[in-house]
């Protein structure tokens, strides 16, 4: 019997159960099935153009930097522009996201692979307006990867999928995939990587990417 289980079996006899009563199985089922839900703050709790401006204020507030675009087909000359003005490469490493490779890149090449100093290209489940975060997800489509190697990081959210807070954003996620095949990792990110832990000087790119644009779509 491994530690964990005499640990287990030890609280089981000391309460007096085994662990198979009915009545305590289905307590735990509904406790699962109608989890209270916990204080959410209000500061979120805005209309679309109104939590939109929140998330960039938040954002940029965290040191990224934020471009607005009316639509998809502008998306790659905003990426375009902030690769020049940033002098760097015209070649991106991405995943296999559709919503990317869709796009008119027109004179931007998209590669996968590991960033070997090339900025990153990713799209975002969504963000919370409340904290300036935004939230990637693992998978072929957007690697995780991309959220840590490369120096700079480029990251395009549809201004509908901007929520308030935390708890709205696990609910799309639970909606999207479904009980039991969620996301192997789900990535947060408020602003480029930053440390302040040798010297308490604040130093970019400690951990992940120095510099992180943050390019909206649509939205008023």
């Amino acid at each position: 019997m491994s530690a964990r289980a005499e640990i287990l079996a030890d609280v089981r006899r000391a309460l007096g159960v085994t662990g198979s009563e009915a009545s305590r199985r289905r307590a735990v089922a509904d406790r699962l099935e109608h989890a209270p839900q916990g204080t959410i703050p209000a500061r979120g709790q805005l209309d679309p153009a109104e939590r939109k401006a929140l998330f960039r204020a938040e954002a940029e507030r965290v040191l990224a930097s934020v471009a607005e675009v009316a639509s998809n087909a502008d998306v790659a000359a905003e990426v375009a522009t902030y690769l020049r003005r940033r002098n760097l490469p015209a070649t991106l490493r991405a995943g296999a996201d559709p919503y990317l490779a869709a796009l008119p890149w027109q004179g931007l090449e998209l590669a996968e692979g590991s960033p070997d100093g090339t900025a990153a290209l990713s799209r975002a489940f969504g963000a919370v307006a409340e904290s300036g975060t935004l939230v990637l997800v693992s998978g072929k489509e957007n690697p995780t990867r991309l959220n840590f190697l490369p120096p700079t990081h480029i990251v395009v959210v549809a201004a509908g999928d901007i929520v308030g807070d935390y708890e709205t954003i696990w609910q799309r996620l639970r909606g999207a995939y479904g009980k039991g095949a969620m996301p192997r990792t789900v990535n947060f990110i408020s602003g480029p990587s930053r440390s302040a832990d040798i010297g308490r000087t604040m130093q970019l790119g400690a951990h992940g990417p120095r510099e992180l644009r943050i390019i909206i779509v649509g939205g008023k």
